[in-house]
Order: structure tokens, then C-alpha cells, then sequence
């Protein structure tokens, strides 16, 4: 049964305040909790890969959960705490329970010296060790002395966890959604992505689509290598897919391209993005979980969809991508795009004409006539002749509309109508 429907920017805003509180990594109870949020909204089948199991060039590592963590003074006055903020611990710190100088903590503690009010975020996640970020100015008012130094956390075998939601389609060919859900308490980075592909995979549903639409809930790179590892005898119904990520900040929408450069996905995005404020980039290697889709040996037909990428702005893994951070404008601009960018490719097809032979007469089928009193009339009429120019089975409605400079909506209503009129075929 279908949960609550995320409309509205407010409500996709809301959703990220709710989630911003849990502390998240690559594995824990943190992930799962998150899980049964968006749960609550789609249906999930969630899977758990025990520690110690391959998956191809890495494995499953031990499973990390945190209850505690502090620094205090010795009347037990808590200078660092991780119940105040989540980033304040280094995510994967292995316990500890000592006592010792600042001298010797301050090997342990990291900060941002030029955002001096900000605390970073910092991991070690397969390397064992322990440390806290704090706001260079509260280091800076950290006198000298004796601390009391705690991390009730546990390193031991457990499991990995990544959930998957999936919108039936007509056919059985697939559309990827990927987003990251192990970063703590970073709102863009990546929760206003999840709120994003929550609302999307609604109103997916609602649409009837072609395409079977795919969502992915996984941690960041061990996730995604995950789930190729354990898909890749099935790995050929994949046909296009995006990596959505930093949905809600408010710079600009930016695509990055496909490995391939000229995958489908990399053609329909731009298309759509000439309505939108926005830059593409090319592929590179660096990033988010496309380069594990677009790894030479998959080669994927996935980009990536952001707002200003990572390590684009001076928030970025910081405290300060907090909730006030992401703006509901943005997240539903973001998913305006992302409504229209499926819409374009679960309707791009490839037509051949039924009469080739000559241009057909349209006034006899009553194809001019039902163009009067449109205000685009003209382009429609234009979108026609350019249907049944280029329909010979190799030219999609997407390469008709961009030969043409026509709206790829335009071209779509011409061939529906060639297509009622017997004048064109799939």
C-alpha cells in the first residue's frame, strides 16, 4: 500500500529534518533507521550482506554502531559531545575509554581552520581509528589539561545494508535511481536527494510508465559495488540510470555525463535541462557512485544529477549543510527536472513510416484541422513533416526534436497522431 506522497517542497523539507538527527555510516543501525523512514513512503525490499563476503574487488566490512561520545572535563563538563551533533565523532572510531592531556588529544581532533565556526565531517572506514571534530574556535577555548575521553561504540561482524524500491513498468528493461544514505547529519549531502527520489518513485508510480524504474538506497561506493556484484548476471536489463546526490542547495542544476558521453540518458537530461538554470560536465572518474556504474567493465549508460556537485561548495561536509542549508524551491526544482527528464525518455521511440513514398496528404485525415486554434499550430504542423521525414526506424522522437529544434513534447503529440492516423509504426 502506498505511504504518505511527498508533493510539495515543504513536505520533501520536512522529510529531511526528520532524517538529519540520525547518525548514518557505510553500515549500522543508523542505515536501518533511515530505512524504515523511507519506508514509510515506499515499499522497500531491503537486503543484508553479512561482513566477510566479497564483492568484487572488495568486501563486506564489520558492521559499526555508536551509542556515546564525549570529551569532558574531570567535574564531567562535556566540551565535545556527540549527542549535540553526530559529525562531532569520527564515523567508524573504534572505542575508547581514557584519560589524557589535550596535548596528546589534539592528535585526534580535526578541524576547519578558515571556516572556523563549522565542524567537519570525517571518516575512517577501513582503517582502524578514533578521533572527534569540533569548530576550530572551540578548539582554540580548550584549556589546558586533563580530559576524559569516551566512545561507546562497537566494531564487530554484522551486515551491510541497502534497500531497493521498484515502479513496474510495461516492459521489463530498467531505469536505475541511485542515492547514498551513509553520510550522518548532512542534509544536501545527501537527504535532500532521498527525499527527492521518495517523491519521484511516487509519482512514477502514478504514471504507468514504460520503463521499469529501479531505486537504490546504499551506502556511498561499497554499496554500489555491492549491488553490481550481486546483479551482474542481470546486469544487461539495465538501460539507462542516474545517480542523484546534493538535490537542495541552491546553485544550479548540474549534469555530468555518462562514461559513454552519448548514452541516452546523456541526451535526454540535456534536452531537458534548456528550461532549467544549469551546466553539464563531462565524466571523470571522481565522485558519486556513477563511476562504480560506469567502471569499464559495466560501462553503464548512468549520469549524475546534482545542484552544485560535491566539493562544489564551501558547506559541503560540513555542519553547515544543515536543514537551513536546503531550500524546498530547490528540491522541487530538482524534481521538476528529474519528472521531465523520465517523461522524455519513457517516450522516446523510434517510428518508421508507413508511407514513405512522397509526403502523405494530412488535410484528407484531418490532421491539419486538428491543429486549429492551437497557439504552436505551426510548429505542430512542422513537427509532422519532420515525424514523417525522419521516421525510417533509426532516427528516435528525441534526434527528430533536436534535428528539428522543436520541443521534444511537440514532436511526441505529432507522432501519437501520425501513429492514430496509420501512418506510422513503432
Amino acid at each position: 500500500m502506498a505511504g504518505p506522497q511527498l508533493r510539495t517542497g515543504a513536505e520533501l523539507h520536512a522529510l529531511v529534518e526528520r532524517l538529519y538527527p540520525i547518525c548514518r555510516s557505510i553500515t549500522g543501525d543508523g542505515v536501518r533507521q533511515t530505512m524504515d523512514v523511507i519506508g514509510e513512503h515506499i515499499a522497500l525490499q531491503r537486503h543484508e550482506v553479512p561482513t566477510g563476503t566479497a564483492v568484487l574487488d572488495w568486501t563486506i566490512p564489520q558492521e559499526w554502531n555508536i551509542r556515546d561520545a564525549y570529551v569532558a572535563t574531570p567535574s564531567g563538563e562535556r566540551v565535545i559531545d556527540f549527542q549535540e551533533l553526530n559529525l562531532h565523532v569520527v564515523g567508524y572510531s573504534v572505542p575508547v575509554s581514557r584519560r589524557m592531556p589535550l596535548s596528546e588529544l589534539r592528535e585526534h581532533l580535526h578541524t576547519l581552520p578558515d571556516q572556523p565556526s563549522w565542524v567537519p565531517y570525517r571518516t575512517s572506514y577501513y582503517a582502524p581509528a578514533w578521533g572527534f571534530c569540533l569548530a576550530q574556535e572551540k578548539l582554540d577555548a580548550l584549556p589546558d589539561g586533563e580530559y576524559d575521553v569516551v566512545i561507546d561504540s562497537t566494531l564487530e561482524d554484522g551486515s551491510l545494508t541497502y534497500a531497493e524500491h521498484v515502479v513496474p513498468g510495461r516492459v521489463t528493461d530498467e531505469v536505475i535511481v541511485s542515492c547514498h544514505v551513509c553520510h550522518p547529519s548532512l542534509a544536501n549531502d545527501n537527504l535532500a536527494g532521498i527525499a527527492v527520489a521518495i517523491s519521484l518513485a511516487q509519482q512514477l508510480a502514478l504514471s504507468q510508465p514504460h520503463y521499469t524504474y529501479r531505486f537504490l538506497f546504499m551506502p556511498g561506493t561499497i554499496g554500489s559495488i555491492t549491488w553490481l556484484a550481486r546483479n551482474s548476471g542481470r546486469i544487461d536489463k539495465v538501460k539507462h540510470g542516474l545517480v542523484l546526490a546534493c538535490a537542495g542547495d541552491p546553485g544550479p542544476l548540474t549534469y555530468k555525463k555518462s562514461r559513454r558521453g552519448d548514452a541516452e540518458i546523456d541526451r535526454v537530461v540535456q534536452h531537458v535541462l534548456r528550461s532549467h538554470e544549469h551546466r553539464v560536465v563531462d565524466f571523470s572518474p571522481y565522485g558519486y557512485d556513477e563511476r562504480q556504474f560506469c567502471s569499464p567493465g559495466f560501462n553503464l549508460g548512468v549520469g549524475s544529477l546534482t545542484r552544485t556537485p560535491y566539493a562544489g561548495y564551501p558547506e559541503y561536509h560540513t555542519s553547515a549543510d544543515n536543514p537551513g542549508f536546503v531550500s524546498p524551491a530547490a528540491m522541487e526544482d530538482t524534481l521538476g527536472a528529474l519528472r521531465d527528464a523520465f517523461g522524455v525518455l519513457d517516450r522516446n521511440r523510434r517510428y518508421v513510416n508507413l508511407s514513405p513514398y512522397g509526403e502523405p496528404q494530412l488535410g484528407k485525415r484531418g490532421l491539419y484541422d486538428s491543429l486549429g486554434g492551437r497557439s504552436d499550430a505551426k510548429q505542430a504542423q512542422m513537427a509532422m513533416l519532420w515525424v514523417l521525414n525522419l521516421s525510417d526506424g533509426e532516427h528516435s522522437l528525441l534526434d527528430i526534436a533536436e534535428r528539428a529544434g522543436l520541443d521534444f513534447d511537440i514532436v511526441d503529440v505529432a507522432a501519437r497522431a501520425l501513429h492514430d492516423a496509420g501512418l506510422v509504426k513503432e
